[in-house]
């Protein structure tokens, strides 16, 4: 597998990760107490078809659903279902498609009414993790410099680092290499070479820092039951700065987050 891509493959990953953003845009319309995930994922899923993509997470590994809808202290891989969002939730909703052969993966975490300044803090922090860490993504750094940056923020605002989730290569696999972790020491890990096309999510936890995993056999969440936020991006490692192959733009847009 050739994990640098040309400059024509990123182009069209662009494109396919500007499509996720565009759905959870579509998706950040409905967020309200009352909402069902099941609902959020049908949408998704008739809006990536409507757009010329494929649902990047349906059926893959078996997975049965176009998101990944994880509430509270659930931090990734939830399934859609018939509950119900109610005031005071957090939701991280992950998506994945493809389009021109090429795979798109963001993921966002929403806010479900009003919440407390202390989860509100978290959220900031989680999403400060992604682009202190993102930052590093250049040539002749190495994974290590990500992944220190990362844990290096969350832990000094008193947060712990999710350790057996990851971030990861991606392209015309949903799933390439290398492995992104959100710890880890500077100057360790593979060179980071140019055009090297990489997702960072920081999933960091406002208590703990180990998770259990569901009955369901998917959703993964924090063992003490504390508040888990999640946000990712695709970036393509340049001279001096990353390359973002999509931004939060169109989403914080629909949030009127400024």
């Amino acid at each position: 597998m050739n994990l640098c891509k040309t400059d024509d493959e990123i182009e069209l990953m662009k494109l396919s990760n500007r499509l996720v953003t565009d759905v959870l845009a579509e998706v950040a319309k409905l967020i309200r107490p009352g909402v069902t995930t099941k609902r959020l994922d049908s949408v998704a899923e008739e809006f990536i078809r409507s757009h010329h993509g494929i649902p990047g997470f349906l059926g893959y590994s078996g997975f049965p659903n176009t998101l990944c809808t994880s509430i509270n202290f659930e931090v990734v891989h939830g399934i859609p279902s018939n509950t119900e969002l109610v005031d005071g939730d957090i939701i991280s909703v992950d998506c994945g498609v493809v389009l021109n052969g090429y795979y798109g993966d963001c993921a966002y975490t929403f806010v479900v009414g009003e919440i407390s300044e202390e989860v509100k803090k978290l959220l900031k922090v989680t999403k400060e993790c992604l682009f202190i860490g993102a930052a590093k993504a250049i040539v002749g750094n190495r994974i290590g410099d990500i992944s220190f940056a990362v844990q290096q923020h969350a832990e000094s605002n008193g947060y712990s680092v999710v350790r057996e989730m990851v971030g990861h290569g991606v392209g015309k696999k949903l799933h390439e290499k290398p492995e992104v972790a959100n710890y880890g020491k500077k100057g360790t890990g593979m060179k980071l070479p140019k055009n090297l096309t990489i997702c960072i999510e920081p999933m960091i936890n406002m208590g703990v820092k180990s998770i259990i995993q569901g009955k369901d056999g998917w959703t993964v969440r924090t063992s003490d039951r504390k508040p888990s936020a999640h946000f990712e991006l695709p970036v393509a490692v340049k001279e001096g700065s990353p390359l973002f192959l999509s931004s939060f733009q169109e989403i914080e847009a629909v949030l009127n987050i400024k």
